[in-house]
């Protein structure tokens, strides 16, 4: 199994890159487990409390339970992929996602990097990297459509905790990464080199 941590800021391209692996990868051989799956149940606190949650800080992701899911799919077995709504900012008490082990699992999300214990499962770490512009332009985007949110109300949490938590945990953690691609997923030539090494390594297996 060759694991893959692709890591980025907010907006960055991330899910770009990872659609260009499972492009070139058949269904049977890549699954992708989202960071985002996995931040920490919030249904106990009221609805305006938790709409106001950092969701950009370490603290807000279960890294025990990820972590422990990467290692049984590592060791064979199948886990179950908790189901998290940013609508509700919880996790879903009755569904979960079943997901097989494969011969490349791709963990993505912003904070993936800032956790020791979870790098260490990763074979190849990639850091996409954007422009603070670009990145926040994609973000208004996103957030405003699928997530339901003001411009206003994304850009005042882009000022309030996106980007000083860019700047304190993320971009940091791109010195651990293997592999960086700039200018984010429009980068082909970047995306190419990673799919070589990607086909090369699969190939050694």
């Amino acid at each position: 199994m060759l694991v893959i941590g692709i890591a980025g800021g907010t907006g960055s391209g991330k899910t770009t890159v990872v659609r260009e692996i499972t492009q070139i990868l058949s269904d049977s051989e890549v699954v992708v487990i989202p960071q985002d799956s996995y931040y920490k149940d919030n249904s106990h606190l009221p609805l305006e409390q938790r709409l106001e949650l950092n969701f950009d800080h370490p603290d807000s992701i279960d890294f025990n339970l990820l972590i422990k899911h990467i290692k049984e799919l590592k060791s064979g077995k199948a886990v179950e992929q908790p189901v998290y709504s940013y609508l509700t900012c919880s996790r879903s008490k009755t569904e979960t996602i079943k997901v097989k082990p494969s011969k490349v699992v791709i963990i993505e999300g912003i904070l993936i990097f800032t956790s020791p214990e979870l790098r260490k499962t990763m074979d190849i770490k990639v850091f996409v990297d954007a422009d603070a512009d670009d990145r926040l332009g994609r973000v208004i985007t996103r957030d405003n459509i699928e997530r339901g949110r003001t411009i206003e109300k994304v850009l005042e949490r882009y000022e309030k905790t996106v980007k000083p938590m860019h700047l304190q945990f993320i971009e940091p953690t791109k010195r651990y990464a293997d592999i960086i691609i700039p200018q984010g997923g429009h980068n082909q030539v970047a995306i190419g080199i990673l799919l070589a090494t990607i086909e090369k390594v699969l190939n050694k297996k």
